[in-house]
């Protein structure tokens, strides 16, 4: 699944190309891409077409479009996009080769490049949903009211959510996978961070120190940032920019498939482990997995 730094990439590349362009015409390739959709495909065209897009808006991993109805001040709806495994969202040059697996595609009053949405195993998709109040000064998808600020995002609070992961009794991986505690780090970065904070996954979130907890975000925030600016990480030809480029971060992961390889730090051969329906990686040596108990909070 794309994390954070896919999602950023592909927001970046859509607020250049489609920030404050109207929205002229849509075409509804393959139903199931909108299957979210109450009312279809005529209730979709019907709360896109003649819309301005100001925007383009992103949480963790949830990225939308603003729909702005001209002659009002703001938005009330946006178009929100799930890539799901394989969703890709691409900027193409009008009446370019259509792509294989494209699903559907808007075009712009402008006239200019057309928005196409293109997903191969069709696990993602795009409704229009109303946007709602998220409780300090913006608004935000309902489906994505409950979802809590990234590590990333200028409002986030550090503290705040120390005190939160501290609380729980999860595995400490389990809770950067929360999206409600901090949004946006998935699999891939949970793995990398807690390689660089040398905590393994399993200790319990309580165990941890107020400082340990800091020092493994700011780890986290770190290598999101790192892979935002190589673009992402690509493991396969799905994962593209809104140019369908691949981003290359993969190449600087220290844990995440790396089974066997030796560690970039003792050269000890990092493990694998199934974890929740995925895998979880990490250094038997740099990062000690816990035995009974883990230690009380100091």
């Amino acid at each position: 699944m794309p994390e954070l730094p896919e999602v950023e990439v592909v927001r970046a590349g859509l607020q250049r190309w489609v920030a404050g362009r109207e929205v002229a015409s849509v075409e509804v390739r393959h139903p199931r891409a909108i299957r979210r959709q109450e009312g279809g495909t005529p209730q979709l065209v019907a709360g896109v077409k003649g819309r301005v897009v100001p925007c383009v808006s992103r949480r963790g991993k949830y990225l939308w479009l603003p729909l702005l109805v001209p002659g009002h001040p703001v938005p009330e709806a946006a178009l929100i996009a799930h890539l799901g495994m394989s969703g890709q969202l691409l900027i193409e040059p009008t009446g370019a080769p259509d792509e294989r697996h494209l699903r559907v595609r808007f075009g712009f009053a402008d006239g200019g490049r057309e928005l196409r949405f293109v997903d191969q195993r069709t696990f993602g998709g795009l409704w229009v949903t109303d946007l709602v109040p998220d409780g300090a000064g913006g608004r935000v998808p309902r489906e994505v009211a409950h979802i809590a600020r990234d590590l990333l995002d200028p409002r986030w609070d550090e503290t705040s959510v120390v005190r939160t992961v501290r609380r729980r009794d999860s595995e400490i991986k389990r809770v950067l996978l929360d999206q409600t505690v901090a949004s946006g780090i998935g699999n891939i970065y949970a793995d990398e961070a807690l390689w660089r904070a040398r905590i393994h996954g399993r200790r319990p979130a309580r165990s941890l120190t107020a400082a340990q907890i800091r020092e493994l975000l700011g780890h986290a925030r770190d290598v999101m940032e790192q892979a935002l600016a190589e673009g992402g990480t690509s493991f396969d030809s799905l994962y593209v920019n809104v140019n369908g480029q691949s981003g290359y971060f993969d190449r600087r992961l220290s844990a995440y498939g790396r089974e066997g390889e030796p560690c970039g730090r003792c050269s000890t051969p990092i493990r694998r482990e199934a974890f929740m329906n995925r895998s979880s990686f990490w250094c038997p040596s740099c990062q000690r997995a816990p035995r009974g108990r883990a230690a009380v909070r100091r």
